[in-house]
């Protein structure tokens, strides 16, 4: 059975498993309800979660049939094991790169140096790097790219990266910077409507004022310095 592509619930799971082996090895493998609480816990995860212990499951079910989790023998609860790296074929750093961009999305290769620091300490960002390039380039016999270089965004110093696990991703520009472009033209829509609106005041001043035979506004200020 092919491993990919995962669903969001499986790559969560998944990514959770590897991540608590590595950080907090005493408590793994890891029982239903703990794996709950580690899917949708509130820090290190992007996006946050809510999945169901139902939901959880189902993807463990799921996992196991790809053969990418084992459950744990010898112990009354069931645990579960996760089998990334030989299931989809990859080196320990590589593993590493891939857990983390499925629990925290879209990173750059500095970020994920910082964030690997519990999991596997990289000697520079350049190391980051050609393991990313190596994931990028990834031949079509071996299963195909499990990485991607998003288009860098406006203002950004460096590309961010993406796991394809999943499937292909889109990489959409931030909100501030879609406002960049449409603020102006909002503006300029409200300028016009306050010079209109200024424009008919000033025509309706001045018929009142040839109706009651008055000086124009100002005009009596000139004669009276004069």
């Amino acid at each position: 059975m092919n491993p990919l592509p995962l669903s969001a619930a499986e790559a969560r799971v998944l990514g959770t498993l590897m991540e608590k082996a590595r950080t907090v090895p005493d408590t793994y493998p890891m029982s239903l309800n703990a794996l709950v609480g580690g899917c949708n816990q509130k820090s290190s995860r992007d996006p946050l979660t809510n999945l169901s212990e139902a939901e959880v499951q189902q993807a463990l079910d799921d996992l196991k049939r790809r053969s990418l989790v084992f459950e744990s023998s010898g112990t009354r609860v069931t645990r579960w094991e996760h089998n990334f790296q030989r299931g989809i074929g990859v080196p320990e750093q590589s593993a590493v790169l891939l857990g983390l961009l499925m629990l925290r999305g879209p990173q750059t290769a500095g970020e994920l140096r910082i964030h690997a620091e519990r999991w596997y300490r990289f000697a520079d960002i350049s190391s980051v790097e050609a393991f990313l390039d190596e994931l990028q380039s990834r031949a079509e016999e071996k299963g195909g790219p499990l990485v991607a270089m998003l288009p860098r965004t406006s203002g950004a110093r460096e590309p961010r990266w993406a796991h394809l696990l999943c499937g292909p991703v889109a990489a959409a520009e931030p909100e501030t910077v879609a406002a960049t472009f449409t603020a102006p033209r909002d503006l300029q829509a409200r300028v016009a409507a306050l010079e209109a609106e200024v424009a008919q005041l000033r025509s309706t001043v001045q018929n009142i004022v040839a109706e009651l035979g008055l000086s124009p506004p100002g005009h009596g200020e000139s004669n009276d310095r004069a």
